[in-house]
C-alpha cells in the first residue's frame, strides 16, 4: 500500500529542488516556447515567393505575359533579369535565386505559328525538396497557361467557349488551405513533451546517487512506489503546463484549428507524458550518472520522435525496414492522435487503437521503472 504522506514528502522534496534550480525550471518552461516558435516559423513546407531569375531572349509582349503569369502567382517572385547562362549560374550559385526561367528568342513566333515552344526551368537541386516543389508548380502553371491560351484561340476562331471533357475538382479535406502549420503544430506537442521528459527525469535518481543522498533515502521506511511516483509528480505537472502553453501558442500565434475535444488532447498527452517521464526515470535508475543518463535519454527519445514518428517525414516514404522500426516509437501513435483530434475532429471511436498502444507503452514504462528501482546499496 502507498503511504500518501511519504509520497507527498518525496514530491515536495523534488518540487523544492526544481524551484531552487531555477535554470532547470527556466529550461522546462522556456524550451517549449522556443521549440514552438522555431518549428512553427522555420519548418514551413509551403512554397511561397521562391526567388526567381529570368533570361528573356524574346522580349515580346507574349513573353512578358508569361512572366507576369509566374510573377503574379504566390509561388514565385522574379528578383532579377539576366543575359546569358553565366549570369544565371552566378545567381544560382550565390543563392540569390532558386529558380531560373529561360525564354527562347522564337517564343512569340512559335506561339503565333501554333507550334510547340520550350521554356527552360532551371532549379537549384542542392535543396531537393524545394526544387521538387518548384518544378511541380511550374509544370502546373504551364498547364494553366496552355489552357488559357487555347481557350483564347478557340474564342477568336468563333467556335465558342472551350469545354474540357474531364474536369478534376481537387479538394483537400481537414486542411483545405494545405497550411503546413496545421500539420506541424500538433506534432510539436509530442516533441516538447519528449524533450522535457528526457531532460528532467533522466537526472533525478542519478543526482541522488552522485550527491550521496540516496543512502539517506534508503535508510528511511520509504518504499519503491512512493519514491518513484513522488519524483515523477512535479515533472508531470510541468509537462501538462507545457501542453497548455503549446495549445495556446498554436491557437493564438499560428491559428491552428482544434476541431476535436480539448480534453482528449490533455488526456492523451498525460498518457504519453507518463510513458516519457518513466522512460527517463528508468534510465536515471540504471545509469546513475546525470550527464550520461541525459544524453542517452535524448538519443533514445528525441531523435526517434523527430525522425521516425511521421512528424517531419512521411512514414510511407521510408524504407520498409525503417517503417517496421516506427511501430516501437510511441510518438508515432501520439502524433496520429493529435492530428486526428486537431484537424479531423475525431475521437477514440476512430483512434482507439493508437490510444490503446500508447497506454500499453506508458504502463510498460511505469512497470519497468518500479522493477529497476532498488532501495539497497550495491
Amino acid at each position: 500500500m502507498l503511504n500518501m504522506r511519504r509520497l507527498a514528502a518525496i514530491a515536495r522534496k523534488e518540487s523544492l529542488h526544481v524551484m531552487r534550480d531555477w535554470r532547470s525550471l527556466y529550461l522546462a518552461m522556456g524550451i517549449p516556447v522556443a521549440l514552438i516558435l522555431l518549428f512553427g516559423y522555420a519548418l514551413n513546407m509551403d512554397l511561397e515567393n521562391v526567388p526567381t531569375a529570368v533570361w528573356d531572349q524574346s522580349r515580346t509582349p507574349e513573353s512578358r505575359d508569361l512572366l507576369s503569369f509566374f510573377d503574379g502567382s504566390p509561388y514565385y517572385a522574379i528578383k532579377s533579369y539576366h543575359d546569358g547562362y553565366d549570369a544565371l549560374e552566378t545567381a544560382l550559385l550565390s543563392g540569390r535565386v532558386m529558380i531560373a526561367l529561360v525564354i527562347p528568342s522564337d517564343f512569340a513566333d512559335k506561339l503565333h505559328a501554333n507550334r510547340p515552344v520550350a521554356v527552360q526551368v532551371i532549379s537549384d537541386g542542392s535543396d531537393a525538396t524545394t526544387a521538387r516543389l518548384a518544378l511541380g508548380y511550374a509544370s502546373a502553371l504551364g498547364l494553366i497557361y496552355n489552357h488559357n491560351l487555347l481557350a483564347e484561340r478557340i474564342a477568336l476562331m468563333g467556335r465558342g467557349p472551350l469545354h474540357e471533357p474531364l474536369v478534376l475538382d481537387a479538394r483537400a479535406w481537414y486542411n483545405p488551405d494545405l497550411r503546413s502549420e496545421n500539420d506541424i503544430i500538433p506534432g510539436i506537442i509530442a516533441v516538447v513533451l519528449i524533450v522535457i521528459s528526457a531532460m528532467l527525469t533522466s537526472v533525478t535518481v542519478a543526482r541522488e546517487w552522485e550527491m550521496g543522498t540516496m543512502e539517506q533515502l534508503i535508510s528511511t521506511p520509504i518504499r519503491v512506489p512512493e519514491i518513484v511516483l513522488g519524483k515523477v509528480f512535479p515533472y508531470f505537472v510541468i509537462g501538462m503546463a507545457d501542453v497548455t502553453i503549446a495549445m495556446l501558442m498554436g491557437r493564438l500565434l499560428f491559428h491552428v484549428p482544434l476541431r476535436g475535444n480539448p480534453g482528449l488532447v490533455f488526456a492523451t498527452g498525460a498518457i504519453f507524458l507518463t510513458g516519457a517521464l518513466f522512460l527517463g526515470l528508468m534510465l536515471s535508475i540504471n545509469l546513475k550518472k546525470q550527464v550520461l543518463a541525459n544524453q542517452i535519454a535524448l538519443f533514445v527519445s528525441y531523435l526517434p520522435t523527430l525522425l521516425l514518428s511521421g512528424f517531419v517525414f512521411a512514414i510511407e516514404n521510408m524504407p520498409h525496414a525503417l517503417q517496421a522500426i516506427t511501430y516501437i516509437v510511441p510518438a508515432r501513435y501520439f502524433i496520429a492522435l493529435l492530428r486526428g483530434i486537431y484537424l479531423k475532429g475525431i475521437g477514440l471511436e476512430v483512434l482507439w487503437l493508437n490510444a490503446l498502444l500508447l497506454t500499453i507503452y506508458a504502463a510498460f514504462m511505469v512497470f519497468m521503472a518500479h522493477k529497476r528501482m532498488k532501495l539497497k546499496l550495491e
